[in-house]
């Protein structure tokens, strides 16, 4: 688990970096060339467009409605880290008898623990690694959907001084700038915390730590990002909520007799 904290981190400051690698100052348009521009930041920019001047042109609406669209695109790959996540919590006692009867920091016995975990891995049909790679694919996304919403006039319009767009409020805050009240960084944390609490099943003190770091560390992001970012998050932890209390349902992690769930996948 530390191991996967350590990822998210840098997962997330590399997000930081790269958000500042590519002009944001620039107004994003059909015309715009690239590959990153032209596949990523426009098709989200251009939805965005469309779907406010659907909604009596509130972009709040959109930012909405695409966060939700984003997530049905990802369900798959998020319905299986939470069910890996679940599992590998799941097996947690087991591992660590396993790391108590190999305990000893020679070659050989560690060599053993491991062939040992990979075993157990197997048997449940568990992939350690499943839990990580969600996080992957969500960061081009979530770098994309900030440069969509920097670099669209009617969003940001301070990015074309040749336009003359309003800024675009939505409920208490505007698109383009951070929240000036803290209430969205705040819901962002609280339905961060939520959403970590829900995956818990065993009483890890790892796990535990994770569950208080990364809403602190959303919270603060949120609280210096653009409020539609923030908007974005939210919206996408609620979506996760939902999904892991219908799909996967409270007692996930074990089946009906305690043992680890694997997710409906067949035990070899």
């Amino acid at each position: 688990m530390l191991k996967k904290l350590g990822l998210t981190s840098v997962l997330i400051g590399l997000m930081v970096i790269m958000t500042g690698c590519f002009n944001i100052n620039e107004p994003i348009d059909s015309d715009t060339s690239g590959i990153w521009d032209s596949f990523f930041v426009y098709p989200l920019s251009w939805l965005m467009v469309e779907l406010a001047a659907v909604f009596n042109n509130s972009f709040g609406i959109a930012i909405i409605i695409v966060t939700i669209l984003l997530r049905i695109l990802i369900l798959p790959l998020m319905i299986k880290q939470t069910r890996s996540t679940k599992a590998m919590q799941a097996l947690q006692p087991e591992m660590a008898k396993l790391r108590e009867k190999y305990s000893a920091k020679d070659q050989q016995t560690q060599q053993k623990l491991q062939q040992e975990m990979m075993g157990m891995f197997q048997k449940h049909n568990v992939n350690p690694l499943a839990g990580c790679f969600p996080i992957i694919i969500q960061m081009p996304i979530l770098i994309a959907f900030y440069h969509a919403i920097m670099r669209t006039p009617q969003i940001n319009p301070g990015v074309d001084p040749t336009v003359n767009y309003d800024p675009q409020q939505f409920l208490w805050f505007e698109l383009g700038q951070a929240d000036p009240y803290f209430i969205l960084p705040l819901i962002a944390g609280a339905t961060t915390f939520l959403q970590q609490k829900m995956m818990m099943v065993t009483d890890n003190p790892q796990m535990k730590m994770l569950m208080y770091i990364m809403p602190v560390m959303i919270m603060a992001f949120a609280a210096f990002f653009p409020a539609a970012l923030a908007l974005y998050w939210v919206i996408g932890n609620i979506f996760m909520i939902v999904q892991t209390y219908f799909i996967t349902g409270p007692n996930v992690g074990k089946d009906k007799d305690g043992a680890p769930d694997t997710g409906g996948a067949k035990t070899k």
